[in-house]
């Protein structure tokens, strides 16, 4: 599934890594009952490029996606945004940081019902009191393939298009990164192959870096790269993946 990315964008030519871990510990509750759920994962994320995260349930792989995403903090180690470190943020800081310089998809839409999807889509920027730039709003639109239904509220859409509303939404900041934990999980398997291919012309034609959660190997041979981690660390690696290769390397993890 994996297509080149752009060289046109700036985004792609970054030296510095659009995300980051550096020694990353996340641990929840204490002694006999502590689990940790990172366990010293260390991993760069290009800029510019489709990285997916995988691994058993319990893996942790959602937990380092909300620990990058500054959704959650590190027990021990660090996480960058670009060149920020998020473990010296106040809480304020990663607020603006998300929503200056992240976006986000998750399995459910988070739609407001009584909102057209236009007004869905630029509801973050509304909140933040910016004003939308309009060419790459347009290009957005135009590229998710909603311009003849930015009036319709959810409840006119199918799964499929609320689910392009929300990835919409998650770019009309144009953010440095956009983190998708199970985009797909609540979409026939058609919607769903129509919600990756988006994301795949997300890196390739609009040079949007994107990491991936997803439990799919489906899903994840759209990414250029696969991280797979198991009991909280990082035990494998796939670029260029194809569904094959990701369903046997998830064969050795038990999933």
């Amino acid at each position: 599934m994996t297509t080149t990315t752009s060289s046109s964008s700036s985004s792609s030519t970054s030296t510095v890594p659009a995300a980051r871990a550096v020694a990353a510990v996340k641990q929840y509750g204490g002694g006999d009952a502590a689990v940790r759920a990172l366990d010293g994962v260390t991993v760069a994320l290009p800029a510019g490029r489709f990285t997916a995260i995988m691994g058993p349930s319990g893996s942790g792989k959602s937990t380092l996606m909300h620990c990058l995403a500054g959704l959650d903090r590190l027990t021990s180690g660090e996480v960058y945004v670009g060149d920020v470190e998020l473990g010296a943020a106040s809480d304020k800081q990663l607020t603006l940081l998300r929503r200056e310089k992240l976006g986000f998809v998750f399995q459910s839409f988070n739609l407001l019902p009584t909102l057209s999807a236009a007004e869905n889509i630029t509801l973050p920027l509304d909140l933040a009191g910016r004003a939308p730039d309009r060419e790459w709003l347009d290009t957005v639109i135009s590229t998710v393939g909603l311009a003849d239904r930015l009036k319709h509220r959810p409840a006119e859409l199918s799964g499929g298009q609320q689910q392009r509303v929300a990835v919409a939404r998650a770019l009309a900041s144009r953010p440095e990164v956009v983190f998708a934990d199970e985009p797909t999980g609540n979409l026939d398997s058609r919607s769903a192959a129509g919600v990756l291919g988006l994301l795949r012309t997300m890196v390739t034609s609009l040079g949007q870096t994107l990491v991936l959660v997803t439990h799919d190997p489906s899903a994840a041979a759209y990414a250029d790269e696969v991280l797979f981690l198991a009991d909280g660390r990082l035990v494998d690696r796939l670029e260029l993946p194809t569904r094959d290769a990701v369903l046997a390397r998830m064969q050795r993890f038990g999933e």
